[in-house]
């Protein structure tokens, strides 16, 4: 669907639902791990053509289990694969889900950002004619102080 205005709602009904399933999934999953960004580094990282390669050692160790020291944990390593494809497919629909959000968070950021905008050139226009607004358009402006570029001192001024 192409972008047009975003008109909605939320409500807070909704918003505590949405927590509340959040909240479940986290609970699905107990054994989630927070990592460094040392521990990351250090770790091997899995794409495609890796987990082709995982699942294919996967059905050599359990197609010659005997080739294996006993210290190795076969079914460690079937809990791991099983694990590592759920969270994949896990991972992906929360991805396509964040990145719906994000989208629809920057659109809805730059449309309040727009009127904002608005609002204030309103606001700025008619602070010089109606009292009490001057404050407003001073607090309001405050946004764009960092932005704003001071002219040069003119060396020959003492």
């Amino acid at each position: 669907m192409p972008y047009q205005n975003i008109s909605a709602k939320l409500s807070p009904t909704d918003l505590q639902d949405i927590k509340t399933a959040l909240t479940a999934i986290e609970t699905k999953l107990p054994f989630l791990v927070h990592l460094s960004a040392e521990e990351r580094r250090k770790l091997f990282k899995m794409g495609n053509k890796s987990l082709a390669f995982v699942s294919n050692s996967l059905t050599a160790a359990q197609s010659n289990p005997e080739i294996l020291p006993a210290s190795f944990n076969l079914d460690e390593f079937v809990s791991d694969y099983h694990l590592a494809t759920a969270l994949n497919e896990v991972h992906l629909r929360l991805q396509q889900l964040t990145e719906k959000v994000d989208d629809t968070l920057m659109a809805v950021n730059s449309e309040a950002m727009h009127s904002s905008l608005t609002v204030y050139d309103y606001v700025k226009t008619a602070a010089k004619k109606t009292p009490g607004l001057k404050a407003i358009a001073d607090q309001l402006g405050e946004r764009f102080k960092a932005f704003r570029t001071k002219a040069p001192k003119d060396a020959s001024v003492a």
